[in-house]
């Protein structure tokens, strides 16, 4: 009977560990790039910079000249055994707009990104979740429905997307992410 509570209170344990893929409060751990609609020939700008308060900040503007509309910000991370984990957990402060958390894989399916939408509550933190099971493939936008589900354990990129025609100034402000 011990040995049974035993390896129920590790499988807890284990099942609610979380593992940090990104804090910003001693600078990054990331390396974070940009990729904007100007890849297209779009006129959208952003940035992803640590603030003086120790959080990262995702912003700019997004324009729709030339065909243009989406800004994004995103980080190769280490491999790291995901398959334990439920989904994603980020700490965020937004301004009342619609995000992607995206994510990459490594494997056949490498040039897709999975997608899971949130939105923000202007000037409020907030902590979001966002399940694996939840992501949807995507390439260039459109949706791929002969991809398979994610992988956790193939993830080898993370990131913030805003489109959707959602035109003008932006800022995200990120305290950490995390997966659960």
């Amino acid at each position: 009977m011990k040995s049974l509570f035993g390896l129920f209170i590790l499988t807890f344990l284990f099942m609610n560990t979380e593992i940090t893929l990104e804090t910003f409060s001693s600078g990054p751990r990331l390396d974070w790039q940009i990729v904007n609609d100007v890849v297209m020939g779009g006129r959208s700008s952003s940035q992803m910079q640590v603030t003086d308060t120790g959080y990262g900040q995702f912003s700019g503007s997004v324009s729709l000249e030339n065909n243009g509309g989406f800004a994004s910000c995103r980080a190769s991370v280490e491999q790291v055994d995901l398959d334990s984990t439920a989904g994603v957990k980020i700490r965020v402060r937004g301004d009342g707009q619609e995000y992607d958390f995206r994510v990459r894989i490594s494997g056949p399916y490498s040039r897709a990104s999975y997608r899971k939408s949130f939105t923000t509550v202007d000037g409020q933190w907030q902590t979001v979740e966002l399940p694996w099971a939840q992501f949807e493939p995507t390439f260039r936008g459109r949706l791929l429905p002969d991809v398979p589900p994610i992988a956790p354990s193939a993830i080898r990129e993370i990131g913030f997307l805003i489109a959707n025609k959602q035109k003008g100034a932006f800022q995200l402000d990120i305290e950490d992410i995390s997966a659960y």
